[in-house]
């Protein structure tokens, strides 16, 4: 049985026709007394009708203080119906976002854990995109932004249609003779939002050449970390396409996994050092686990490029070792899986003609943009061919990919998807790593894999990259072929997912959506998040580089990944002094919880703190 809590009733016409629903136990109350209401229109009629139907009737109830008018034991409500709540008279849409305001709080407070708040509102007042027209964001009731405050999210939104609901009479406020206006009305439908994570350091154990170590994740990459979402357990739509993407391909080409025991760090260099995009990590015996909180501050946690006692920087922050000094090894999480496809092909791994598959997920530093991820999935598809066959060897395997990723596109969706091959000759091609020039001598990016018809290969429309290389060590007459995917791109793209952060939820109510890792169209549950707006100036420090990727970081890391773009508006530099200064919009807005205007001031505030204490600028 589901219990139905129905405030600000006028007549209760819209409860005594709920009422007639099976399966549902209605608590129909009002903010007037009983004696008030008795005189209304309709309303002792309706009044007996849900008696009869075993309704409860409550007079005099606040929808601001609703614990207080429910024992503990009567509480947990799976719906809350308010239609249309208004302060009465002329009161300004600030007045009624308050009392939206508190009355979600006050929802919050009696209602079970999955259950839902239903808010009927007047065309226009929502603020969303749903109402047609839309007001302007400062003329409206921000319900959006004032549910989420109290721990709501929006999930879904459809027409109140008031001549649908048999005996519904709608009223104006306290039953004025002027009833609202119900043409076009929304009626708006939130659930609770999963708790902002306060995520504790994470130590990770590993094993590394041949002895057990462990390091301290990266801040924020401590909910990335071993989620698991290719283990053969795991539902996550990345992992199905994986597995569909390789069942399609093995009808083409033999197959061989070699998923098995890919390193998880990789060994740097002196030189690479001052690599921008590498998260560098510090190696601590097994023995001597950092379990400690944080440093202060979070500098530490945002580069992690160790320059010890033996080595100067120079004007750029990079290492320069001192003679006579012993440079322990630098270790980094792997930003790419094809060093890892190389040396298997120069240890004599492959078979001629076989296609090896390696997958997992990979990690670096990187600017903020709708399509950057700090850590997503790659399968690298390596193939040891003869020299002379490989241009062809490439033309039947992209064409395989192409094929197989249509066919998984086509069961999903009827929109038809075009991917096509380009030369990536002079390309930027930012949203797949490319980090093999640290590690290994494979050449160039030669081509991309594009789902953008025009042929442009504009940001986040690229999928895959397509690289060759000779190993003549191996032998003179070998050509390895290598295909590298973003499994987390692809994964948006065929389930229609809009934001890649929406990968990573912890609520359930995504995976839910792919039961028994079938792929399907993703419908979100956080619909029309609000979006907050926040701008930072400062100086940079005189004769120094301004390193965006940190900046960029370090938003990441203190907003949670609740940064979703970064605009540098303004920069200005003083003649007599060359001091130049910076001004960046930060745009704030999550995809799957609650984001409050008050959470995101607080946000801001830390940010300006860490990149004054990171980056040494100073704040104007």
């Amino acid at each position: 049985v589901r219990r139905i809590l129905l405030l600000g009733e006028g007549n209760f016409s819209f409860a005594a026709s709920l009422c007639q629903a099976t399966g549902t136990q209605v608590v129909a109350t009002c903010y007037e007394s009983e004696e008030e209401v008795s005189g209304r229109d309709g309303a002792p009629e309706s009044i007996r009708r849900l008696r009869e139907r075993g309704a409860e009737v409550l007079f005099s109830v606040d929808c601001t203080k609703l614990k207080d008018h429910f024992l503990p034991e009567k509480r947990e409500f799976d719906s809350i119906y308010f239609n249309f709540p208004h302060c009465g008279r002329k009161a300004g849409v600030v007045k009624n976002r308050e009392l939206l305001a508190h009355f979600f709080h006050s929802s919050a407070e009696v209602l079970a854990e999955e259950g839902e708040v239903h808010v009927a509102l007047c065309n226009g007042q929502g603020g969303t995109p749903a109402d047609q027209p839309r007001r302007e964001w400062h003329n409206s009731w921000q319900i959006v932004a004032v549910a989420a405050g109290a721990g709501f999210i929006l999930s879904s939104v459809h027409p109140f249609k008031a001549e649908n609901i048999h005996g519904y009479k709608c009223t104006g406020y306290r039953s004025q003779d002027k009833s609202f206006c119900v043409e076009g009305a929304l009626n708006h439908i939130f659930t609770r939002s999963m708790p902002r994570p306060h995520f504790q350091p994470v130590i990770y154990k590993t094993e590394l050449e041949s002895q057990n170590v462990s390091f301290q994740v990266p801040q924020i990459l401590v909910d990335k970390i071993n989620r698991g979402f290719l283990e053969p357990n795991s539902n996550h739509p990345v992992r199905a396409v994986k597995e569909k993407l390789t069942a399609e391909l093995s009808q083409a080409f033999p197959l061989h996994n070699m998923d098995h025991c890919l390193p998880l760090l990789h060994q740097g260099h002196i030189s690479d050092v001052c690599h921008p995009n590498i998260f560098w990590i510090i190696l601590s015996p097994e023995e001597t686990l950092m379990t400690g909180e944080m440093s202060d501050g979070l500098a530490d946690a945002v580069s992690f490029s160790h320059v010890d006692s033996c080595r100067d920087t120079d004007e750029n922050g990079c290492g320069n070792v001192q003679e006579g000094c012993h440079i322990p090894k630098q270790y980094y999480l792997r930003p790419s899986l094809f060093p890892c496809a190389q040396a298997a092909i120069q240890k004599g791994a492959f078979v001629p003609g076989t296609l090896h598959v390696l997958s997992g997920p990979v990690f670096r530093k990187c600017l903020i943009t709708p399509y950057s991820m700090p850590v997503f999935h790659e399968m690298v598809l390596a193939c040891a061919v003869k020299r002379g066959t490989e241009d062809s060897c490439i033309q039947m395997l992209v064409n395989n990919i192409k094929t197989s990723i249509q066919s998984l596109h086509q069961t999903v969706s009827s929109f038809k998807l075009s991917l096509s091959l380009q030369e990536a000759t002079n390309l930027e091609i930012t949203e797949l790593n490319d980090f093999a020039a640290l590690e290994s001598q494979l050449s160039k990016i030669q081509y991309c894999i594009s789902m953008d018809t025009s042929g442009s290969c504009e940001k986040g429309s690229c999928v895959g990259v397509v690289r060759t290389a000779h190993y003549e060590p191996v032998s003179r007459d070998v050509v390895a072929v290598f295909v590298s995917l973003n499994l987390d791109l692809l994964a948006m793209l065929i389930c229609g997912i809009s934001d890649w952060r929406m990968l990573w939820t912890s609520d359930t109510r995504f995976l839910r959506q792919f039961p028994r890792g079938e792929l399907r169209l993703f419908k979100s549950f956080s619909l029309y998040p609000p979006p907050y707006i926040h701008d930072v100036s400062f100086w940079i420090p005189d004769g120094e580089r301004f390193d965006e990727v940190a900046f960029h970081t370090i938003a990441r890391q203190v907003s949670g990944e609740m940064v979703v773009a970064i605009q540098l508006i303004d920069s200005f530099q003083k003649s007599e002094t060359g001091q130049k200064s910076l001004c960046y919009r930060l745009t704030y807005q999550s995809c799957d919880r609650a984001l409050s205007c008050q959470e995101v001031a607080e946000m801001q505030l830390l940010f300006r703190k860490e990149i004054k204490h990171s980056l040494g600028v100073t704040l104007r």
